[in-house]
């Protein structure tokens, strides 16, 4: 394709021309006015001068056509995989590869959008288009498509934003009468403390809302904890007490509608950090020893911990007849202690404590009965646990892990940890415990016991089990057969992990989730989930995983460290997944707990509407009622136009642009054909003023 141009590039600066054109026009003005002949020819001669003077040139240009490029966003958001969204977006990619042969002169870019890793982005097409374009100067577009279910995140406030003039068209996806139900948050907390009501509040939205109250079930931890009836539409508070330390995910659940689009969105998941308010710990001494100070430093060093301590000064033996209530410094309250206040104590620790008159057997029976609702117990011995008087032969022989044989072992010896305790979180990696022997000081008196429940995860001299862990009903029991932890406290022999020891002792006991010598669990970051099994076992079963649209599948984890197996893989769905190995459970959830992509499901033309008319483009619905095809408008070159479609065709703007490929230039004020017009213009009017002085 060849174009002709005119252009000027002047030899004199601008304002002398325009001042020397002035000029030139006064002159011809005056001569006009004088009705001087052959002024006209004078004024021919100073514009052919000052054309010289502007240097004017033909420009002749070969130029190729380019091809108008038309933007085509295809959304692979999650919500894009609803019935048969994904297969009408690829049947509408199809068509219009066709359409583009009869349109000639065009290149189609096609780019799939969507969500971001994060899982909370929302839809993002015009992220993606902007994408397309960025190497296409505005003037080559000739115009985008986007191909969705018109639930767009993204949209630009005007069509000014889109960052080039030509029609958008928006095919939307989908069907007519759609219908959704789903659980939306309106406040969710993100901590509680444990034992106490957190609240969260709902809401139930529903496309096909006919004012009838539905029911609402609220899950924690995979367990159902209520059901309650809400009206579509109004708030509803869902009262939920927070079990445990860590993680406690709570589902709130409302029933799928007929022929509903998805039942993703039918769930609402809130993860709840439960934490500790204050731990109130009940420390009983039996009779002071060196070792008594260990407990209350440790466990008033830390200031989430109430602690209760008594110290029974006088022992049994040395009675003289004196009231026992007239013996204590401060009166021992027994009754409120072990009676009525007994379950506001998260553990309770008796220290060298024989079977003293002090506990009459009633208050060891409600120990008993507070383990076995939940409790936690540890039972510190000496060589009172060996003797007729000790806490075997009370009521808390029933649950206690160990039962003495009457001897006591009094040489030195060091602790080791057994090949359970290698397993359990108590002990294993328990600073020093790498060495043979282990690396901390010996000790020097033990009280043999045959264990008879629980797990012994410490030993001593002969092998004897020196730390024993027991469940009993809900609650947990430890027993300690030394009272030699006071020698790694005060540093003997280099000393030993007595903080790290006990201050976990103290927390497996208490449920904390971390330290659970059965567990299983999994953590998410990003699509990556990464399964942990815990056991004491020396089998871990594979996983089996079903994730939120109910597909299953199994994982095998491969062994780690001593009582750890792991394995990890990525998954293709944000939301609530469920593990199980046949015996434990665990729940996590991937990406946000409510992804933005699934607030709202039902296919609309509305939103992109105002946007895609503001370009002079259309929207309108593909998908044909009962199935995947799809109908698809005819597609037309248009030049440029304030509307680009009607009711069976859409039109792609004609850009008109071209690359230059060769230029040629032809002066015409300078050189020899300015030269003859110049002399031409002279030689003219001395003819014409010759002929008038014969005349």
């Amino acid at each position: 394709m060849t174009s002709f141009d005119i252009s000027i590039a002047p030899l004199v600066p601008v304002w002398l021309l325009t001042a020397l054109a002035l000029l030139g026009v006064v002159t011809v003005g005056l001569g006009l006015y004088a009705r001087r002949r052959g002024t006209w020819l004078r004024a021919l001669g100073l514009a052919l001068v000052l054309a010289a003077l502007t240097d004017p040139s033909l420009v002749r240009e070969e130029r190729n056509p380019l091809k108008d490029v038309v933007a085509v966003v295809l959304d692979r958001s999650a919500s894009q995989n609803i019935g048969d969204r994904a297969t009408q977006t690829d049947k509408a990619r199809a068509g219009i590869e066709k359409a583009r042969e009869s349109l000639g002169n065009i290149e189609p870019r096609f780019v799939d959008g969507g969500g971001g890793d994060s899982g909370n982005d929302g839809t993002r097409l015009f992220s993606a288009l902007n994408l397309a374009l960025a190497d296409v100067p505005p003037e080559r577009v000739g115009g985008a498509i986007l191909v969705t279910d018109g639930v767009v995140h993204d949209i630009p406030a005007s069509a000014a934003a889109l960052g080039f003039r030509a029609p958008l068209h928006v095919f939307v996806t989908g069907q007519e009468g759609e219908r959704d139900r789903r659980v939306e948050l309106v406040e969710a907390p993100r901590f509680g403390i444990v034992g106490k009501d957190q609240t969260i509040v709902a809401r139930v939205i529903d496309t096909s809302d006919r004012g009838e109250p539905v029911t609402v079930s609220v899950k924690r931890d995979g367990v159902e904890i209520a059901s309650l009836r809400a009206i579509p539409g109004q708030l509803l508070r869902a009262p939920v007490r927070i079990e445990h330390g860590g993680p406690n995910v709570v589902e709130l659940d409302v029933a799928v509608l007929p022929n509903e689009l998805t039942e993703v969105n039918n769930k609402a998941v809130v993860t709840i950090e439960g934490v500790r308010d204050k731990l109130k710990v009940l420390l009983v001494s039996g009779e002071p020893h060196a070792g008594e100070r260990t407990w209350r430093n440790l466990l008033k060093s830390d200031a989430n911990v109430e602690l209760v301590h008594f110290t029974i000064l006088r022992p049994p033996e040395k009675q003289d007849g004196t009231p026992i209530n007239e013996l204590s410094l401060i009166a021992f309250p027994t009754a409120d202690l072990f009676g009525r206040k007994i379950t506001e104590f998260d553990l309770i620790i008796f220290d060298r404590y024989s079977n003293q008159t002090v506990l009459p057997s009633i208050y060891f029976e409600n120990i008993v009965k507070y383990v076995r609702d939940g409790g936690a117990l540890l039972m510190a011995t000496g060589p009172d646990y060996s003797g007729r008087d000790g806490l075997f032969y009370s009521a808390l022989g029933k649950i206690a892990p160990g039962k003495p044989d009457g001897r006591l072992i009094e040489r030195a010896f060091r602790a080791r940890i057994t090949d359970d305790g290698a397993k359990h979180p108590v002990t294993r990696d328990l600073p020093g415990s790498q060495a043979n022997p282990p690396a901390w000081s010996e000790w020097f008196r033990l009280v043999p016991t045959e264990k008879l429940r629980g797990v012994a995860i410490m030993s001593g001299a002969d092998d004897q089990p020196l730390l024993m862990l027991s469940r009993e009903g809900k609650g947990r029991v430890a027993l300690l057969t030394t009272d030699q932890m006071w020698l790694w406290a005060r540093g003997f022999q280099g000393g030993g992990p007595h903080i790290d020891l006990l201050r976990k002792l103290a927390h497996w006991l208490m449920k904390e989730p971390e330290l659970e010598e059965e567990a299983l669990r999994a953590t998410a970051k990003g699509r990556e989930m990464t399964v942990t099994r815990q056991s004491l076992k020396a089998e871990n079963p594979p996983v089996t995983i079903t994730g939120p649209t109910g597909k299953t599948q199994v994982l095998s984890l491969a062994p780690g460290d001593p009582g750890l197996a792991k394995a990890s893989l990525t998954v293709a769905e944000f939301g609530l997944y469920r593990l199980t190995d046949g015996t434990l459970s665990a729940l996590v959830n991937v990406g946000p707990e409510n992804p933005r992509e699934f607030q709202e499901v039902v296919s609309t033309p509305e939103k992109l509407r105002p946007l895609a008319e503001s370009t002079g483009g259309t929207v309108r619905r593909i998908g044909v009622s009962g199935g995947d095809a799809v109908n698809l408008p005819r597609f037309s070159g248009m030049r440029e136009s304030p509307l680009y479609g009607g009711s069976d065709y859409i039109g792609i703007k004609r850009t008109g642009a071209s690359v230059v490929t060769g230029v040629g230039v032809a002066p015409l004020a300078i050189g020899f054909l300015g030269l003859i017009a110049l002399l031409g213009s002279v030689l003219t009017g001395w003819l014409w003023e010759g002929r008038r002085k014969k005349a």
